[in-house]
């Protein structure tokens, strides 16, 4: 019998320290503390997506309760996966490993603090763990051993301080289990390896900007913050092209895009983006694979067959925590029904997974783009162009709006897909002609008079004002662009963008992660609106290391030399910062310092001068 006041419970417990904590402080102190403070940001973050609270967090220690040890486990393989993802862009010897060790037992519970031996158990089991590594207790094992995509390695018994009878202990394996093989059969489990997806970028502020929330609260009164979503999580694979004619990629890919757009619009969802899904094109995989690699538990594939005047398109909707079919369907329609069967395919999913529309989005739904059928295939052409990013590529597809503009005049995507080839062509400095810009932005309120529910053509409206140095319109317009697609991850990356330059960096950096999130594939340019925003609140560290890996994938990103050449130039490291400076003046030899002062968009005048002091001491007249 409990003494008076002392609550029990059952709980699942989890325990990590960092592996040589000692020696990383007593080589570099602040250095450690700055990078603790920051991993222990993205735990604490982890560790409420998953339902959990931080009991306590002394020194490089943390200890955490769970309600379900499924939660506990689960929180635990994302936390190492996030640290390896982070540890890859320090030096080795100032990476911080953690050990995780979990424990489902029974706690004594005074206030906010728990004790016991279910406690201790858990802290002797994180001692048995690998640094970067998960071990846990067989009373854990014994209830997610069937439960979890994950491979166990047993360690068997052992026999740990002040705990009376042996505990067994057993390696969590991150991997999938062949079908048909139990869990202790782990030699050759144990030593596959999958994929590391790059889905927890943006996890430390995901809740707010990724709209967990009713949209009751307008944008500006919101600051991304740590958090889950209890949305169901879609990833929308590309439709297989069945017609038997490569030349009808192009529709099945779009087929595919326009339901990734339509499902993005709804606020009870959380849509991966078109980017990151493409990259499955032409792969056979199975939906657990993706789920893990994209961080969703649905996965939407299918085909489409396109003849004559007909179209035939298959979906299925796959559970991936199970395996099992939440929905299937096969559509045969005429070509002219291919919106409504496409608003059909959204509906089906919509109430199958029990999401609650608002008043705006039901009124959305349905809607058909256009009613020209030669109108909204000239689109699907276009955009097959216009992904290319070439100054050729970006002409024809012009060619292709235009024309689908000229078949339907109230078609309102395609004046703002449009406008989009005019800005592209204004930012890549393909045309010098100032009226570039300008037509950019007569398309895009064209569209936006055409109309006002559709996402693109006020993120179009946000780049052209924040060009024109209007901050204050274009961050109307981002917010807007955000409300109308709040899974729209380059909706995300535009707002971050403008806030970076409007002096709103700090805001900058959890909306940016929130694309990262919705885009776990993201583009090259998510890296420099990250880096850019590190760079202006003074995280010198995390901007050189998100500006080196932004030059991985595209050295000749003028901007992320050019910036490198400041952040080095204020550490003292002259030869790197003239190395910067001349790559930065090799790619883009037109530049100067008027030019600059000219194109570049700051808000604040201090930043534009702490840009153009540094390019003027390394040489630029």
């Amino acid at each position: 019998m409990n003494p008076p006041g002392v609550q029990r419970r059952l709980a699942a417990i989890l325990s990590a320290d960092v592996k040589g904590y000692s020696r990383l402080m007593g080589e570099d102190e602040i250095t450690t503390v700055r990078t603790l403070t920051a991993y222990r940001e993205v735990m604490s973050a982890l560790i409420r997506e998953h339902r959990g609270r931080v009991v306590d967090a002394p020194g490089d220690n943390l200890l955490a309760e769970f309600a379900s040890v499924v939660d506990a486990v689960e929180c635990a393989v994302e936390l190492q996966r996030e640290f390896k993802s982070r540890n890859a862009e320090l030096p080795t010897p100032r990476r911080l490993e953690f050990r995780i060790g979990i424990n489902l037992g029974d706690v004594i519970v005074e206030g906010e603090r728990i004790y016991g031996d279910g406690v201790n158990i858990a802290a002797r089991v994180e001692g048995l763990a690998e640094p970067g590594g998960i071990s846990i207790s067989g009373t854990v094992y014994d209830q997610v051993k069937n439960k979890l995509a994950l491979a166990y390695e047993p360690l068997g018994e052992h026999a740990v301080k002040n705990i009376r009878e042996p505990v067994r202990v057993y390696r969590v394996r991150p991997e999938p289990q062949p079908p048909g093989t139990r869990p202790e059969v782990g030699k050759a489990a144990g030593r596959r390896s999958w994929r590391r997806a790059t889905l927890l970028l943006g996890v430390v502020l995901l809740v707010v900007a990724a709209g967990v929330a009713v949209w009751s609260l307008s944008l500006r009164s919101r600051s991304p913050g740590a958090g889950v979503t209890d949305k169901p999580s879609v990833a929308v694979l590309p439709f297989e092209n069945m017609s038997g004619d490569a030349g009808q990629e192009y529709f099945s890919d779009g087929i595919t895009e326009d339901l990734i757009t339509g499902l993005s619009k709804l606020s009870g969802l959380f849509v991966i983006a078109r980017n990151s899904v493409f990259a499955y094109k032409g792969k056979t995989l199975q939906p657990a694979q993706v789920s893990r690699e994209l961080g969703v538990r649905y996965v939407l594939e299918g085909s489409v067959r396109k003849a004559g005047n007909r179209v035939r398109i298959t979906a299925q909707l796959v559970d991936a925590s199970t395996g099992y079919h939440v929905w299937a369907e096969r559509y045969d329609r005429d070509l002219k029904d291919v919106f409504a069967l496409q608003d059909e395919v959204t509906q089906k999913i919509v109430g199958v997974l029990a999401v609650k529309l608002t008043v705006p989005e039901k009124d959305r739904l349905g809607r058909a783009p256009t009613r020209n059928l030669e109108a909204y295939d000239a689109v699907l052409r276009g955009l097959e162009y216009h992904r290319r990013t070439t100054k050729e590529a970006n002409a024809e597809a012009r060619k292709m709006y235009a024309r689908a503009v000229e078949l339907d005049p109230g078609y309102a995507m395609a004046y703002a897909a449009l406008g989009w080839t005019h800005l592209q062509a204004w930012q890549f400095q393909w045309s010098r002609d100032p009226e570039t810009l300008q037509r950019a932005f007569e398309l895009a309120q064209q569209a936006i008079a055409l109309d006002d529910s559709l996402a693109g053509p006020h993120g179009l409206l946000a780049q052209v004002y924040l060009w024109k140095k209007e901050h204050q319109r274009a961050i109307a317009q981002a917010e807007r662009a955000v409300l109308l697609a709040p899974n729209d991850a380059d909706g995300y990356e535009t707002l971050a963008e403008v806030l970076a330059w409007s002096e709103r960096a700090d805001e900058a950096i959890g909306y940016i992660k929130q694309a990262m999130r919705l885009n776990p594939q993201y583009p090259f340019f998510y890296l420099w609106t990250l880096g850019h925003a590190y760079y202006l609140t003074e995280r010198s560290d995390e901007a050189i290391a998100t500006l080196k890996k932004l030059l991985e994938r595209n050295p000749n990103f003028v901007a992320a030399h050019a910036f490198l050449a400041v952040l080095y130039g204020e550490r003292g490291l002259e030869h790197e910062a003239r190395s910067e400076a001349a790559a930065a003046a090799r790619l883009n030899p037109q530049a100067s310092l008027e030019s600059l002062r000219q194109l570049v968009p700051y808000k604040n005048e201090r930043d534009l001068e702490r840009f153009l002091a540094a390019m003027r001491k390394w040489g630029l007249k």
